[in-house]
């Protein structure tokens, strides 16, 4: 009886569908939806009476479903209801897990960016370290859903991961202890009086009003110029993108999309603000800056409004639609691709950046020609011509002697003259 429910159903939407097509594509062919979904149903039911094992139809329907769209492209997918659900989570809330952004990239399951603060953070996990197995079971073939489902779980459990990176000799397991990962997107500080520094970590709901208060304070300490870091972020809400970059715009173009639809093509233009954030930006990148964070750094690199320092994006130019659907579950389905303002397509290329910074660590600038100098010395005398406010915070400064790009990011952005007369 089940069975038979079914192929009506499937008949009743094909009557429905091909009531709208033209007389052309009802000729059965290669195409034909009916004989397609006569030798889905036919597979469907012979599953359900040889396989060696009772399944559901709804587990061979998902199955089915999730296969196809993992044949589109890397980044669309089949949700389940509980998987909506944690994506509404997400970008709402906090969940549990060990905090990095995953993609199939060339066949395997591939580190995007580790969010910032997280237990994958913390182990030092990089952009493009693949992930082999998760708890001893093989990555080979598994989707990004049924990974976030192994990495995921209780506060205080164990998960451990095989990774390889490019330079290891053979795989390395890492054990990392789960925790809740915080949702909270913008972090900022002054590095020195006058030079202001915001990092967002990834695009979600607050961002934007977690900027403008960030901005906000820092403008009132008399900023001269801001260091927005961008980097291993991996992405997020396309309006929050929009919303990010529109708070350093007056106005032009900020993204395009493209679609197959027309109703999936859209504009967005930078508006008139009523506080001008009129000084020079420097913004920084990395191969883990992807998608939204990508919006950001094309929009402000076409518009002549900041330098983009740092190496290569990530390059994911292609927009997720989520569409819900009646049971819970949900499609995210790629539906266009986006485009910079002079039109520039990053897809599989990335923001190259103004000035190439590469991520080296203090510790390799000198390795083989180590340079000391007077402040290197124990005990050296301060310089009695540098005033107290000109002196950098300790918690500045520890950060500042820790990431090279940002120390080189500072230099770039106090040479900058006002940003009306940046052009590039």
């Amino acid at each position: 009886m089940r069975k038979q429910l079914l192929v009506i159903l499937l008949w009743v939407n094909l009557v429905f569908w091909g009531a709208s097509l033209p007389a052309s594509a009802k000729q059965k062919g290669p195409q034909d939806p009916y004989e397609a979904l006569k030798l889905f149903s036919q597979v469907l039911e012979l599953v359900e009476d040889n396989y060696v094992k009772p399944v559901t139809t709804k587990e061979l329907v998902y199955g089915a479903i999730k296969g196809m769209l993992s044949n589109l492209d890397p980044h669309s997918s089949f949700l389940t209801p509980d998987d909506y659900k944690e994506l509404q989570i997400e970008t709402k809330g906090s969940f549990t897990g060990i905090g990095i952004e995953i993609t199939i990239k060339d066949g395997f399951l591939t580190v995007v960016a580790p969010i910032e603060g997280t237990p994958a953070w913390k182990a030092g996990l990089k952009s493009g370290d693949r992930i082999i197995k998760i708890n001893g079971k093989s990555t080979k073939g598994m989707s990004l859903i049924q990974a976030v489902k192994l990495l995921r779980g209780p506060k205080g459990t164990k998960v451990t991961i095989t990774i390889f990176r490019e330079g290891f000799k053979a795989p390395k397991d890492i054990t990392l202890v789960r925790d809740v990962i915080p949702i909270k997107s913008v972090r900022y500080r002054m590095l020195e009086p006058g030079y202001g520094y915001v990092r967002i970590s990834s695009f979600q709901e607050k961002t934007v009003s977690e900027l403008r208060t960030a901005l906000a304070d820092l403008e009132k300490q008399h900023l001269k110029g801001l260091i927005l870091d961008l980097r291993n972020n991996p992405g997020g809400l396309l309006d929050a993108a929009v919303g990010v970059a529109d708070e350093f715009l007056d106005q032009g173009l900020i993204v395009y999309t493209k679609g197959r639809r027309k109703d999936q093509n859209f504009k967005f233009e930078a508006h008139p603000n009523t506080r001008k954030h009129a000084y020079p930006l420097v913004v920084l990148v990395n191969a883990g800056s992807a998608s939204a964070s990508e919006i950001v750094a094309g929009a402000l690199q076409d518009n002549h409004r900041a330098v983009i320092v740092g190496t290569r994006t990530f390059g994911k130019g292609s927009v997720q639609t989520i569409i819900p659907l009646p049971d819970g579950s949900a499609v995210r389905l790629t539906t266009a691709q986006y485009f910079t303002p002079s039109g520039r397509s990053i897809q599989a290329e990335g923001i190259e950046p103004d000035v190439e910074i590469p991520e080296l660590k203090p510790e390799c600038l000198h390795k083989t020609h180590p340079v000391i100098r007077e402040k290197d010395l124990a005990h050296h005398l301060e310089n009695p011509q540098q005033s107290k406010e000109e002196k950098v915070s300790p918690t500045a400064k520890e950060l500042l002697s820790k990431d090279f790009q940002l120390r080189e990011a500072l230099k770039i952005l106090k040479s900058l003259p006002n940003i009306s007369k940046i052009r590039y």
